[in-house]
């Protein structure tokens, strides 16, 4: 004897082996894929909510100096929606109440969407009526 054992038989290859690393990587790209629309349909809800406030505030800033007149008061409206990195698309009153659009665009690969629009109206609360006067100028 020689001393040397004999060979280990080896057993033959399976016609499905590494099926499960396939399965698994596809797994994988699936769920990353999943959680990449999540996180632009996230970032798309949050320009949405950021349009919505800033054009609330916007509003509320123009209702606010509409005794001032139109111009100034939508000047307000404006200044308040740019600190809220949102654009003024229009900013008009109706009586005493002021009415604005606002437009906010979304971050990254959003912003090819286009922007959000986003509308609020906002006025006195009661008669139309401040100091004697019936409309803004």
């Amino acid at each position: 004897m020689s001393g040397r054992r004999p060979p280990v038989p080896r057993p033959e290859a399976e016609p499905d082996g590494g099926s499960a690393t396939v399965w698994a990587a596809g797994a994988i790209a699936g769920l990353l894929a999943v959680a990449g629309l999540l996180w632009l349909l996230g970032g798309a809800v949050v320009t949405r909510h950021r349009a919505a406030n800033a054009a609330d505030l916007a509003a509320l800033a123009a209702a606010g100096h509409a005794e001032r007149g139109t111009a100034e008061a939508c000047a307000h409206a404006h200044r308040i929606a740019e600190r809220m990195r949102a654009h003024v698309r229009e900013c008009r009153f109706d009586g005493w109440d002021a009415l604005v659009v606002v437009e906010a665009v979304g971050p990254g690969s959003l912003a090819g969407f286009g922007p959000v629009t986003a509308r609020a109206r906002a006025g006195p609360v009661g008669s139309p009526a401040m100091n004697g006067r019936m409309e803004p100028d």
